[in-house]
């Protein structure tokens, strides 16, 4: 199965941007009892973890991101979203999906996006 993230684009620093990613091909008891996250890769840098909803509704981000980025679910619509304020030119990469199901690990395509100063 493979996601499509959504949302990337141009901004300028400061603005907001909201990321998607349906997992429409995931059965619906698959993806409740999901993990989820999304990652993210700057040029030249290795993949990273941005923020992730694990067990019970916890949530974790990495420090730069925190405050700022906001994971969620939707679960009737069977969607991970990632809520990214404030960008900042440090926050350009391409970001990726990723659920880790019963079924097996799902990842996105990944979706640009590009903050300019």
């Amino acid at each position: 199965v493979q996601l499509q993230a959504s949302g990337g684009g141009s901004v300028q620093a400061g603005g907001s941007r909201k990321l998607s990613c349906p997992a429409s091909r995931i059965i619906t008891s698959v993806f409740l009892k999901s993990q989820m996250a999304w990652y993210r890769q700057a040029p030249g840098k290795p993949r990273e973890l941005v923020a992730e909803l694990i067990g019970g509704g916890s949530t974790n981000y990495q420090g730069s991101v925190k405050g700022r980025f906001t994971i969620s679910r939707d679960n009737a619509k069977k969607t991970v979203c990632l809520q990214m304020n404030n960008l900042e030119p440090e926050d350009t990469a391409v970001y990726y999906c990723n659920i880790e199901a019963a079924s097996g690990s799902y990842w996105g395509r990944g979706t640009l996006v590009t903050v300019s100063s």
